[in-house]
């Protein structure tokens, strides 16, 4: 049945002869995750959760998206690129890979794409601003799905990378992907200035003085349960998102009147 709905798996024989409302791509990176998971985790997660999303719109509302191939590719903080296969891709990578794929949807009457990104050091909006001055009747939304409901609802101690949160997710996912026992214990370090610790800057940290195992966060309080619970109701609120974005004629249709 995921066939129709994830072209990572699908073929032309399955697409021909259906319509599709949207088009949805996943965004990750490679990267370590502290010792126990893989390097594509936010790549694999953000598809996973991007499936669930698109059976659970189709049955629940009868619309129809695609889940595009993964991106595997995120934007690094220092001292991750001095990490053993760590692979940083530049924003101007990251656009032209987006403009691309906008291109191709657009030209195949696609007028709606949900950017699902599961990878903290990447952001699309001055990307989608900017698309949506060459494409202005089509939508572009994008989202975090690690962050669409309170972490701390489902997890015991949520923190930031590779932490109890993406851990439980990938064991409900991918159990066979996870070794727990080789998990270091992702303990961290913070800003030392309290004006940076309050926000009143932002710079990018560097990972090689935040953590020893690159994780940030404590991965050993991780299940499959807590995971599925979790990436079931992100799946379901993606779903309702579907419906309203597919649903709307065009953007005025997304906006209450003043």
């Amino acid at each position: 049945m995921n066939k129709q709905f994830d072209l990572s798996v699908s073929n032309y024989g399955t697409t021909r002869p259906l319509h599709y409302d949207m088009a949805i791509l996943p965004w990750g990176a490679t990267e370590p995750h502290n010792l126990h998971l893989p390097y594509l985790t936010d790549a694999i997660l953000s598809h996973d959760i991007a499936v669930d999303a698109a059976v659970l719109a189709a049955d629940l509302y009868g619309y129809r998206a695609m889940v595009l191939p993964p991106v595997t590719f995120g934007a690094q903080n220092p001292g991750q690129r001095d990490v053993k296969f760590c692979i940083h891709s530049r924003y101007d990578t990251q656009r032209a890979i987006l403009t691309d794929v906008v291109s191709s949807l657009h030209h195949q009457g696609i007028r709606r794409l949900l950017i699902i990104n599961g990878h903290g050091g990447n952001n699309f909006k001055n990307m989608i601003r900017d698309l949506a001055v060459d494409y202005p009747d089509m939508l572009i939304a994008s989202s975090e799905w690690f962050k669409v409901l309170p972490a701390k609802e489902y997890f015991d101690c949520p923190a930031d990378h590779a932490d109890e949160l993406e851990t439980s997710v990938m064991m409900h996912y991918h159990p066979e992907l996870v070794n727990l026992a080789q998990a270091g214990t992702g303990e961290s370090g913070g800003w030392a200035a309290e004006s940076l610790r309050r926000g009143t800057a932002w710079l990018p940290r560097d990972w090689s003085l935040v953590s020893h195992d690159t994780g940030i966060g404590d991965p050993s309080r991780a299940t499959a349960e807590k995971g599925a619970a979790f990436a079931r109701d992100v799946a379901r609120e993606y779903a309702l998102f579907i419906r309203d974005f597919c649903s709307a004629t065009s953007a005025a249709d997304l906006y209450r009147p003043f």
